[in-house]
């Protein structure tokens, strides 16, 4: 009793104060960090549990000087067996029901919608963004009220209802993060948010797949061409955190990452009007985000020479991404 005591605290212990996972930058953080927590919680006990029993077994049980007998015959136990099969399937069950909840928790996952068949996916006439609807079939024209299920996690089905503080265009392209804020006409190759405020990222891919990961923030989506994604997130910590690509899109990959910071509201409304300010022709740059792929390194290259200055990228970097690829 007292080394099953001892054990559980241990566990608890370390589950809590395991230090793996980087600060806790916003609320879907701290879900997931409680699932880990958990996780790891169950892990600890069952690694000591088992590794304490081959010890133990190891001293008590060792070969005796002289002893050249044989061990007993065992030959096994029915109820030893339902037990050691039975407590891993509670585990399993109960850490799926809990990350489940989480996941239904951070809007990945709305009954409503799923409950409608079939789902399929067809294109917004007129817009080029395809959306995954429950039409009886591709040709069926989208209705007012129709149901679907948007790819994206972040925030929970009733906060998906509402208009968020801020909407921003996330395009990945090899190997740079744009950002463009829709209502601003700003485009930039750095993410500002301001904090406690409710943020939206469209998430798009311009030429392969990419995936738009935030370690701080637990969250990460794919962006994938021709088909939006999104995330839904409310920041709480400021700082400046890493923006990483996620996804293996080609030999560059490791060097394609960015910046996102968050500030304090009357921070960042300075800095969206010294953005607003250094950019006049707004309306050109927010174009770039709703382009097509273009297809050639060289198209892409002479496509974002114009606004290489406006989101921070040499032009001379351009010409060697051109290069490089040429020798690929």
């Amino acid at each position: 009793m007292l080394a099953g005591i001892g054990l559980t605290l241990v566990s608890i212990w370390y589950g809590q104060n395991h230090g793996l996972m980087p600060v806790e930058a916003s609320k879907d953080a701290e879900l997931v960090d409680g699932l880990f927590n958990t996780m790891m919680i169950v892990g600890t006990a069952i690694f000591l549990l088992v590794e304490g029993v081959i010890l133990i077994c190891m001293f008590r049980f060792r070969r005796k000087p002289g002893d050249t007998t044989d061990g007993p015959p065992i030959a096994g136990n029915i109820p030893l067996e339902i037990l050691w099969t039975a407590i891993p399937v509670v585990i399993v069950l109960v850490i799926g029901v809990y990350s489940f909840e989480v996941y239904r928790i951070e809007g990945g996952f709305d009954p409503e919608a799923a409950n409608q068949s079939p789902v399929q996916v067809a294109m917004l006439p007129g817009t080029g963004m395809s959306d995954i609807m429950t039409a009886p079939s591709l040709n069926a024209a989208p209705h007012k009220g129709h149901h679907h299920m948007a790819l994206g996690v972040g925030g929970t089905p009733e906060e998906l209802q509402t208009a968020p503080d801020l909407t921003v265009t996330v395009l990945g392209l090899q190997y740079a993060w744009i950002f463009t804020y829709p209502d601003s006409g700003v485009t930039t190759g750095e993410l500002h948010v301001p904090v406690d405020k409710d943020v939206r990222l469209i998430i798009k891919a311009q030429d392969v797949l990419h995936a738009f990961w935030l370690p701080q923030f637990r969250l990460k989506q794919d962006a994938i061409p021709g088909q939006d994604a999104e995330l839904r997130f409310r920041p709480s910590r400021e700082g400046e955190y890493p923006i990483v690509c996620a996804e293996l899109c080609g030999p560059y990959h490791g060097a394609m990452g960015s910046k996102m910071y968050v500030q304090a509201p009357d921070e960042f409304d300075t800095w969206m009007q010294q953005q607003v300010a250094s950019q006049p022709n707004s309306d050109q740059t927010v174009a770039v985000s709703d382009q097509p792929a273009l297809g050639s390194p060289s198209e892409d290259a002479a496509y974002l020479a114009p606004f290489a200055n406006q989101v921070g990228i040499e032009v001379d970097h351009l010409q060697q991404l051109h290069s490089m690829h040429a020798a690929l």
